[in-house]
């Protein structure tokens, strides 16, 4: 079939076929290319393999097509999804030596894994219930895998795919990686390719929301079955421990601002709320990924009062120890108004907790009462205070003059009280004691009217003289 026995042998009209027809079709390269996976190891051999992955690889880094063929970025995914891995993992290799970016060999994975990993449309980690629900879907989960090859294709696709992700952050989302870490977990793949995921997860935890944190704990006992759900918490928080600290270790060493931890302390808060309602959670797992964040992290502790109240709501059988030792992570002096008012009506927390409340509203509300009083400031300042002073004496003095006329009018009374002791019964007697009353009951409106005119003068000697009934 060679050119030693005639000229255009079956060689040379392949090669030929291959080159003109061929490569230069992008369907005929795909179906050409799929044909050879039944081929291995002769296509490999005969380098047709390579020479259509570098022919898809040019085509769709270059997008040259036709007008009727070229509709919009990605438009390759779909036919390069359909090949096997193998192939998949050299057409990725020949992308990127084509300096596509990073961006568009992310969808393509992503694109991919949505094809041959059934499990990534699945939320895992999106389970609100705890018991029955959680243990079958566990196990229709597992009979979903099949039989042991299946579980090792599907181990294999996962590494493969986590090894051809781009190093750049903005080459898949953050929800991506945490789908992966789930499938990854769950089909038991290596543990330095989970830590890889890990690691990546921390440099975009930022990004992530309460559902992708939710981390199913899948354990295995013998024979492949799922410990009872009594002997393990439902959700993995040892994962997130790592996550959180991968961040932590990050911001320290790139000394990021402040505004990305307050970000990553409400999703943390929301995350405690979530497994806060697992029955078999620790508090020392609760406290410890709890405090994992610095005190400058958390502006405000409603949502780590929210998770706290949750915990001690699912576990009313804590002792009063566990109890004040749960609240002293929370800060009360960040506490809203809102959060202070329901706390104070909590029973659930210790007393000590909810006098520390009080007072620290207390202190709140002192402070900003001192910030509503003007400060002095110059001229202006020192006569509103000269003003004031005069108003506040002006006070005391007539404050002073009442007084003194109450207290004589009381010594007149009790007077006028001894001398009608001492006249009995008699009608004459009466006239001129209610004679004398209606004069002090004169002389009191007089005083009073005084008064309210701003008049400061003195009683009248008429007034001021002792009534006698002779």
């Amino acid at each position: 079939m060679t050119e030693e026995f005639e000229a255009g042998n079956l060689i040379t009209k392949t090669e030929a076929f291959l080159t003109f027809v061929v490569l230069s079709s992008w369907k005929d390269t795909i179906t050409v290319l799929k044909s050879c996976e039944t081929l291995s190891p002769w296509a490999e051999n005969l380098q047709i393999v390579r020479r259509c992955c570098d022919s898809i690889a040019w085509k769709a880094s270059r997008e040259i097509l036709t007008e009727d063929e070229l509709i919009e970025e990605g438009w390759w995914f779909d036919d390069v999804a359909t090949l096997h891995m193998d192939h998949f993992i050299k057409i990725i290799a020949a992308i990127r030596s084509k300096g596509t970016k990073p961006e568009i060999i992310g969808k393509c994975i992503m694109h991919y894994a949505d094809r041959w990993l059934p499990g990534m449309d699945m939320e895992l980690g999106g389970l609100r219930g705890y018991g029955h629900g959680k243990i079958e879907l566990s196990f229709s989960v597992y009979s979903e895998k099949g039989g042991s090859g299946n579980s090792k294709e599907q181990k294999k696709i996962i590494e493969s795919l986590v090894s051809l992700l781009p190093p750049q952050q903005e080459a898949v989302s953050c929800k991506f990686l945490f789908k992966m870490l789930k499938m990854a977990m769950l089909y038991s793949a290596t543990p330095a390719l989970i830590s890889e995921l890990e690691k990546r997860l921390g440099m975009m935890l930022e990004d992530a929301n309460v559902n992708d944190l939710l981390v199913p704990s899948y354990k295995n006992a013998i024979q492949g079955k799922l410990l009872n759900s009594e002997q393990c918490t439902m959700h993995d928080i040892d994962v997130v421990q790592r996550i959180l600290d991968y961040f932590l270790m990050q911001e320290q060493q790139q000394q990021q601002q402040k505004s990305r931890k307050c970000n990553i302390s409400k999703i943390l808060d929301n995350y405690l709320a979530e497994i806060a309602t697992d029955p078999n959670l620790s508090i020392t797992k609760f406290q410890v990924l709890a405090e994992s964040l610095p005190e400058n992290a958390r502006p405000c502790h409603d949502g780590l009062y929210r998770a706290i109240d949750t915990y001690l709501k699912t576990h009313p059988s804590l002792s009063e120890h566990d109890r004040r030792r749960l609240c002293k992570i929370m800060n009360c002096e960040k506490l809203s108004f809102d959060a202070c008012m329901h706390a104070a009506q909590n029973d659930r927390l210790p007393l000590r907790t909810i006098v520390q409340v009080l007072s620290s509203e207390q202190v709140k509300m002192r402070a900003v009462m001192q910030e509503k009083e003007p400060a002095p400031s110059g001229n202006i300042s020192e006569q509103e205070g000269n003003q004031s002073d005069t108003e506040i004496k002006k006070l005391k003095t007539e404050l002073e003059v009442v007084k003194m006329n109450m207290a004589e009018l009381q010594n007149n009374y009790s007077e006028l009280q001894r001398e009608y002791e001492k006249l009995g019964n008699k009608q004459t007697n009466i006239f001129r004691w209610s004679f004398s009353w209606r004069k002090i009951k004169n002389s009191f409106h007089t005083r009073v009217d005084g008064k309210e005119t701003g008049a400061g003068q003195q009683i009248p000697n008429r007034f001021r003289r002792r009534f006698s009934i002779s």
